[in-house]
C-alpha cells in the first residue's frame, strides 16, 4: 500500500481553509490544517490559501510569525488564489504592500478595460509550458476565478487567462507554484489539479 504524503494547509485565519482541505480530503488525501512550524517543516506538500486583502493576509502571516517559515520551505508549495499573489514581491493594494518576494512578480490592480472588478466567474487558460500541474487537464477545462488584483504576464508566468487583457493564472518559480483561481471550487479540472501538485 503506497504511504499517503504528508500535506498541510498552512493556517493563515483565511475563510477558505476548510474548502481546500474538504477538496483534498474528496481526493482521499488528510490533509493537516497548521501554523506550527515543526508540523510545516516536516510537510511533503504545503498549500497556502488566501481571500481578502494583501495587507490583512501579510499581517496574519506575521502575526503568526510565518513568513520566514514560508520563505525557508523547500518543499512543494501551492498558493492558491490571494495565497498566489502572496508569493510575489510586491502588490500595489492600499498605497502598496511587500510581500514574500519568492517570485520575482509584482501584483497589480487588473484593469480589464470597461469589463467588471472584481473578476469573478468561469474561464480557460491558455497554458504557456508542459508543467505536471495541468497534466492530464483540458485545453478547454474552465476554473473558478474571483479577484481584483492579478500578476502580468512574465518569466515566471505557466498559464494564462484573457479578462479585458491577458493576466497570469498560474506562476512558479523553483518550488513555488501559484494559481489565480480556486481549483477547490474548480469542479474535475480543480481536482485533478489539486492531485497533480500533491503527486509532483
Amino acid at each position: 500500500m503506497p504511504i499517503k504524503p504528508n500535506i498541510v494547509i498552512l493556517n493563515t485565519g483565511c475563510a477558505n481553509l476548510t474548502s481546500v482541505e474538504f477538496a483534498l480530503k474528496r481526493l482521499g488525501y488528510t490533509p493537516v490544517i497548521s501554523d506550527e512550524p515543526s508540523v510545516v517543516k516536516r510537510a511533503d506538500k504545503v498549500l497556502l490559501p488566501g481571500v481578502g486583502t494583501a495587507k490583512a493576509a501579510m499581517a496574519e502571516l506575521a502575526g503568526r510569525n510565518l513568513i520566514s517559515l514560508v520563505q525557508s520551505l523547500t518543499q512543494p508549495v501551492l498558493g492558491i488564489c490571494l495565497g498566489m499573489q502572496l508569493l510575489t514581491s510586491f502588490s500595489e493594494e492600499t498605497q502598496g504592500v511587500a510581500l514574500l518576494d519568492l517570485i520575482q512578480a509584482q501584483t497589480q490592480l487588473m484593469k480589464p478595460n470597461e469589463l467588471p472588478i472584481p473578476h469573478c466567474g468561469w474561464n480557460t487558460l491558455s497554458a504557456h509550458t508542459n508543467h505536471p500541474l495541468f497534466e492530464g487537464i483540458s485545453k478547454d477545462a474552465y476554473f473558478y476565478f474571483v479577484h481584483s488584483y492579478s500578476v502580468p504576464v512574465g518569466e515566471y508566468t505557466l498559464a494564462t487567462t484573457e479578462y479585458g487583457g491577458a493576466f497570469s493564472a498560474a506562476i512558479a518559480h523553483d518550488n513555488f507554484t501559484g494559481v489565480q483561481f480556486h481549483p477547490e471550487r474548480s469542479g474535475q479540472a480543480g481536482a485533478k489539479l489539486l492531485k497533480n501538485f500533491i503527486e509532483m
